[in-house]
């Protein structure tokens, strides 16, 4: 059976830590689905969730930050005159906000360090119990 255009490989290299390959909303999906052995379903409506709790909270404004991930925010752009690259023509640019995601001090650190992330825990561990 030949390959069409949209055919793709069964495992992203993105996931398993080699090549440069794009991770994809659906990857995303997968690689929950399998960490957390969910059903594909579950794991969708899990990312989607966290996907859309993000988007309500900067469309009001809210800073989102994930400890050892990192923050998202919006940025607000002044409005400016730009150019249509086509006819050199001046353009109206309209002031808008612009999401601004910075990474966390962990998160470079990892990826410079070329070391994976660590695997996510099955369960929380209890905190040591003092006598």
């Amino acid at each position: 059976m030949a390959a069409g255009p949209c055919a793709r490989a069964p495992s992203n290299p993105a996931l398993t830590g080699g090549g440069r390959g794009d991770m994809t909303k659906a990857d995303l999906i997968e690689e929950v689905s399998r960490l957390a052995e969910l059903t594909r379903k579950d794991s969708e409506v899990i990312v989607e969730t966290i996907f859309d709790s993000v988007v309500r909270s900067l469309r009001v404004g809210d800073k989102i930050e994930i400890r050892g991930f990192g923050s998202f925010r919006t940025r607000q752009r002044k409005p400016r005159v730009g150019r249509n690259p086509k006819t050199g023509d001046r353009v109206e640019v309209p002031a808008k906000k612009i999401p601004f995601f910075k990474p966390s001090k962990e998160l470079k650190d990892l990826i410079n360090s070329g070391a994976t992330a660590p695997a996510p825990a099955a369960a929380p561990s209890a905190p040591p119990t003092q006598h």
